[in-house]
């Protein structure tokens, strides 16, 4: 129209190749300002959108578009002077800059559900590496020579003593290997599955050390549906027979309880001399298992008389 001679927008605004690259120059510039403060980590305006600060987010980006499309029409009327039609160039702008910031928050949109998805993949690959770790960790402590030796010597034992109690002895065992190799991935398990498989891992610990080792398991059945995450409970026990000396005289304790939806395993502290100084690893990772998993994490405390752990409920 502008073109045509005869049109009506000729008489007001002649074409002019200058003007119009300058305004698809500025409008590009604009697209990608805002595209940059939206998206770059750190910047002001991704931290409005991390602490879902929606009202500072939505005027701040609003403030940015008018403020360069007051400074566009400025710029604008020095460099080619001023429009015939009155309000003709600042509606000209409100319209172009409008349907681009709207192009401009769609784009915004995509690139955020692309980055989302990644973590996802990502935090999901991770969870499962430390997954794997842990019962690799688990495996390796069930199959290695200390565990191997306790366990065929108790069963030795209780074979020359009484064979029907090696037969179920041989099925807890049986048990706790089924349990460990069956159940796949970082699983949420309800807390009564949990505690049903370390029953069988108890029996074992039981009929090896007899009366120096003592637990108990104060739970309220209304907290039995609650779940924490798969292969929690045995290492935890297994920890506290590993490092901690059992004695008549000095038993080994361990209770199991739910507090402020927290299940809490508490053991009194006698430690070996050999292991006064554990690696850690273990509750590092069952740590990082719950982190990944249920965005939750533990919590251990330990005092001169007791090392206690906390597991979230879930």
């Amino acid at each position: 129209m502008a073109l045509n001679g005869d049109g009506i927008i000729a008489r007001y605004w002649q074409f002019n190749i200058w003007e119009y690259g300058f305004q698809f120059l500025y409008n590009m510039i604009f697209c990608l300002v805002l595209l940059h403060v939206n998206l770059s980590r750190g910047k002001l305006f991704n931290v409005f959108r991390e602490n879902r600060q929606w009202f500072k987010l939505y005027a701040f980006n609003t403030l940015l578009v008018v403020t360069t499309i007051m400074l566009g029409s400025v710029i604008h009327s020095l460099l080619f002077g001023t429009v015939q039609l009155p309000g003709g160039r600042i509606r000209g702008y409100f319209a172009r800059f409008l349907l681009s910031s709207i192009m401009v928050a769609v784009v915004i949109r995509l690139i955020l559900l692309m980055r989302e998805s990644r973590n996802k993949d990502l935090i999901n690959e991770q969870l499962h590496t430390s997954y794997l770790q842990a019962q690799l960790q688990l495996l390796q402590e069930q199959l290695n020579p200390h565990f191997l030796f306790n366990t065929l010597s108790s069963l030795s034992a209780i074979v020359r003593e009484d064979p029907r109690l090696a037969q179920t002895y041989i099925l807890h065992l049986s048990k706790v290997f089924r349990y460990t190799l069956v159940h796949s991935g970082n699983e949420l398990v309800s807390l009564e599955k949990e505690i049903q498989h370390l029953e069988s891992y108890l029996q074992l610990v039981k009929m090896r050390l007899e009366n120096t080792f003592q637990i108990q398991i104060n739970i309220n059945e209304g907290v039995l549906g609650k779940h924490i995450l798969h292969l929690s409970l045995q290492p935890l026990v297994e920890n506290a027979v590993k490092h901690n000396r059992a004695t008549i005289l000095h038993p080994l304790m361990i209770d199991i309880y739910e507090e402020n939806e927290w299940l809490i395993i508490r053991n009194n502290l006698q430690l070996t001399i050999s292991e006064t100084e554990g690696t850690g690893l273990g509750l590092a990772n069952l740590n990082e298992r719950y982190k990944l998993q249920t965005h939750h994490e533990i919590e251990i405390h330990q005092t001169k008389e007791y090392f206690m752990v906390k597991l979230p409920l879930l």
